[in-house]
């Protein structure tokens, strides 16, 4: 009988350190079903900073590299200079991306480097406590903002949306933004990504793919409430789909 679905060689069969209801596990399974799919085990390469994103090398059965809160573009920047023939993922959540890690994040993709990002947002700093994040919407509560973000009176600015920043940079070469809160929204998230990766393997500069990804504890829902939100809210200040292809004209 003909073995359909199962757990990726990649992933290892562990518990999970991360919150009931949270995509960061989902994503995982992608990204681990991809790499065995395209049989770069052996060559591929994780970079995974501060964060919950610090969990992930927990869970591939992959070389990875832990940099420091928001270098990690910067160490894959080496890493892929050096093997060129690799694999090599940037993992980051919205807080080490477009916080503390803007600068690394901007230059990189700005001067086409051949690795390939994969930005978690959960519109909330996850780890340390539910801090308001770049990312955090118009009105969303946090630990930092428990009126709702006030982007006029508290001066506290408005949601970046990093995927239409990136775009614009001639650097890059393909940017798409998922969402983990459907089955249809998982499949297509997985076809971003693969698509992004496949990018890398052929050469081409920046490639990223930003996933949506819902954070019940930080969001003090429920997880059937926090898919709901993301669908509800999210969705329409992150719109899903291909914001930026140049695959073909790089062929």
């Amino acid at each position: 009988m003909k073995k359909l679905y199962g757990r990726p060689e990649s992933l290892y069969n562990v518990p999970t350190k991360y919150c009931g209801g949270c995509g960061h596990g989902v994503i995982h399974r992608i990204i681990t079903g991809l790499i065995d799919e395209m049989g770069l085990r052996e060559k591929a390469v994780i970079t995974n900073p501060v964060g919950c994103a610090i969990w992930a090398d927990l869970y591939f059965d992959f070389d990875s590299v832990q940099p420091a809160h928001g270098r990690t573009p910067a160490a894959a920047t080496g890493i892929k200079r050096v093997l060129k023939d690799h694999l090599v993922i940037c993992y980051q959540g919205d807080g080490d991306m477009a916080a503390i890690g803007t600068a690394e994040m901007i230059h990189a993709a700005n001067r086409g480097e051949k690795f390939t990002t994969i930005f978690v947002n959960n519109a909330i700093y996850g780890m340390t406590g539910g801090q308001m994040a770049p990312t955090t919407l118009v009105g969303q509560k946090a630990a930092t903002a428990p009126g709702g973000r006030d982007p006029v009176e508290a001066g506290m600015g408005y949601p970046i949306r990093v995927s239409e920043l990136l775009a614009t940079l001639e650097g890059t070469r393909y940017i798409a933004r998922g969402a983990v809160n459907s089955p249809a929204n998982v499949r297509k998230t997985r076809q971003y990504i693969k698509k992004a990766l496949n990018a890398q393997i052929q050469g081409v500069g920046f490639t990223m793919v930003e996933v949506l990804s819902p954070c019940p504890t930080n969001w003090s829902m429920d997880p059937i409430q926090s898919v709901e939100w993301l669908e509800k809210n999210m969705i329409p200040i992150f719109p899903l789909g291909e914001i930026k292809n140049t695959l073909e004209a790089v062929k």
